[in-house]
């Protein structure tokens, strides 16, 4: 199962943890309900994995797809992108990553604004709603691959935070104050 924890604001290695002293764990239905953001855990490699994995972009849309690679081998500008990815930003359109090989974490800001840290590990499949507030780190063993999925071909820009003027946020902001009821 998937782990999240509240972290704290550290200047140290953002590769690391960043656990609290004590560890304050988080719980992903009560992060769910606060946020949006939603879980899955499928194994690429069962028949039922592959089952599920279909039927959630059936029913969600989504209808593009690529691969992507986060290395200092595979990516280009590598240590501009890395800093680029861990700058707090929204984006117009929901994010989903599903974790094939290696390792990272998602900070997501809960509904206190604290950071909430994702730990994904190949088979995670993580959507992020559009316009919620996180980040992207690799974790020490940087490298993962992902696929990325999308609803037609991606217009994928990164809006840093502040953001609170665009219609994403605002429209994230109502949704969160409703409690993510769909």
């Amino acid at each position: 199962m998937v782990q999240l924890w509240y972290i704290n604001s550290g200047s140290e290695d953002q590769h690391l943890e960043h656990h609290l002293t004590p560890p304050q764990f988080a719980d992903l239905d009560q992060i769910n309900k606060e946020t949006g953001v939603s879980y899955w855990k499928i194994d690429p490699n069962s028949e039922d994995g592959v089952a599920t994995l279909a039927k959630l972009k059936s029913d969600r849309g989504y209808n593009y797809e690529d691969i992507s690679e986060i290395s200092k081998d595979t990516l280009p500008n590598y240590e501009q992108r890395v800093k680029a990815i861990f700058t707090e930003h929204i984006h117009t359109e929901e994010e989903i990553r599903y974790v094939l090989d290696g390792s990272g974490y998602f900070d997501i800001r809960d509904a206190s604004d604290r950071w909430v840290r994702i730990k994904v590990t190949p088979g995670d499949l993580l959507v992020l709603p559009a316009g919620i507030y996180h980040r992207f780190t690799l974790d020490t063993n940087n490298y993962i691959k992902t696929k990325r999925l999308f609803v037609c071909e991606p217009v994928w820009l990164a809006h840093n935070r502040p953001a609170e003027g665009m219609d994403a946020r605002k429209c994230y902001v109502e949704k969160q104050n409703k409690g993510f009821t769909e």
